[in-house]
């Protein structure tokens, strides 16, 4: 029987062609996935039977441990096919690494199954009480998308003492900050809210949750940004959460956007707008704006993998990620999420009226890259953070 180590290689070796296996199927259930807002049952075995899910987690637990630029790369494939499913795959693909900060024993608990699937919601949003042998839970945390297909849930807390009083972080001093830690529990222990109805991403079921003092052994739990509980020293667990979400997500709105533009290719072949003198594909005006959105879109693209392929080689080489580089990654991939919108808008706009209808692919990949866009991953304030980096003034350092 091959050792864990060994069958995590050969998932590294056949990652994107799994993606690439598994991209027709979810495609098949894209406007299913979209009616039902959540993956659908078909769709989660193909990802599950290509591995996807597993493609970040250490290779002590059969996980590929892809690099960065390859990870994003699949996330691309995904969303070309199915954004939803994308931009579940990019979220379970971050909270995956937590594996990693964590002691052998319980990590398997949560990742070991084929079918394991971490998901967790936004912001430092619960309460971490010590108790013997561990802490007390409770918190409501929103948008954890994939929650509907996830086996086990995270949530990012507070931590304070069994009396009452603030823990305060390691090395932080007297007056620090305080603590945070993340409480993983089975997504069964939790009670969902139903409250996904949104314009676009619909199939992410990106719900709220909720636990009330709910026992997590201290094993359960992880600082997944602080060093010293990195149990697995390898190049892709250097990266920050930060870095890793803004690849995989922005590599979704590349996806949308292709996919919108690839379908503009094959309408312009056959249709011949109303009162037109010839159809779009004799036109030299379309001509030349199809010539112009191919290049824009692009270009994000090969700067954002070139960006990527060369900070991971300074990190696998060096062992760390520099501020400087965290800077380039947050540029590069603001950059891809915005003119991927752009190239999107300005494709359903040369579809004419084929784009308003739901039948029709781009209405629904409009919607779905301008839910993208509003995620804080594409905030215009991010250029604003590289901006002040460059001119040494002081920045948010949480968004880098």
């Amino acid at each position: 029987m091959a050792s864990r180590s060994e069958t995590g290689r050969k998932l590294a070796g056949s990652a994107l062609a799994n993606a690439r296996a598994v991209a027709p199927v979810l495609r098949a259930e894209a406007e299913r996935i979209e009616a039902a807002r959540a993956l659908t049952a078909e769709a989660l075995a193909a990802m599950h039977d290509g591995q996807l899910f597993r493609l970040s987690l250490p290779r002590r637990h059969g996980g590929a441990e892809l690099p960065l630029p390859q990870l994003a790369q699949a996330a691309e494939i995904i969303a070309c096919a199915d954004a939803s499913s994308a931009w579940c795959l990019g979220q379970a693909l971050g909270c995956a690494m937590t594996a990693a900060f964590m002691d052998e024993e319980p990590a398997r608990e949560v990742f070991d199954p084929a079918d394991a699937v971490l998901a967790w919601g936004a912001g430092v949003q619960g309460n971490l009480t010590a108790t013997e042998g561990g802490y007390l839970v409770s918190g409501t945390w929103r948008f954890a998308s994939g929650s509907h297909n996830a086996t086990w849930l995270g949530g990012h807390s507070k931590v304070f003492e069994a009396d009452g009083s603030p823990r305060l972080a390691a090395g932080s001093g007297p007056g620090g900050r305080q603590a945070n830690r993340t409480a993983l529990f089975p997504r069964a222990k939790a009670a969902m809210a139903d409250d996904w109805h949104v314009m676009g991403l619909r199939g992410t079921r990106s719900e709220a949750y909720t636990v009330e003092d709910l026992f997590i052994p201290e094993g359960l739990t992880s600082d997944r940004e602080t060093e010293a509980e990195l149990r697995v020293e390898t190049t892709l667990f250097r990266f920050p959460t930060t870095a890793v979400y803004a690849s995989l997500f922005s590599s979704v709105a590349l996806g949308i956007a292709q996919s919108m533009f690839d379908d503009l290719l094959a309408l312009a072949r056959e249709k011949k707008p109303r009162g037109a003198r010839s159809s779009l594909r004799d036109s030299p005006v379309f001509q030349t704006k199809l010539a112009e959105l191919e290049a824009q879109l692009g270009s994000p693209r090969a700067y954002k993998h070139a960006i990527l392929s060369e900070i991971w080689e300074t990190v696998d080489a060096t062992g760390e990620l520099v501020m400087e580089d965290r800077a380039r990654i947050r540029l590069c991939t603001t950059y891809a999420i915005n003119e991927a919108t752009a190239v999107a808008e300005k494709v359903y706009h040369l579809a004419g009226s084929t784009a308003i209808f739901d039948n029709e692919p781009f209405e629904r990949r409009f919607r779905d890259i301008h839910a993208v866009s509003q995620q804080v991953q594409a905030r215009h304030t991010n250029y604003e953070n590289v901006g002040r980096y460059r001119l040494g003034l002081d920045v948010d350092t949480i968004f880098m």
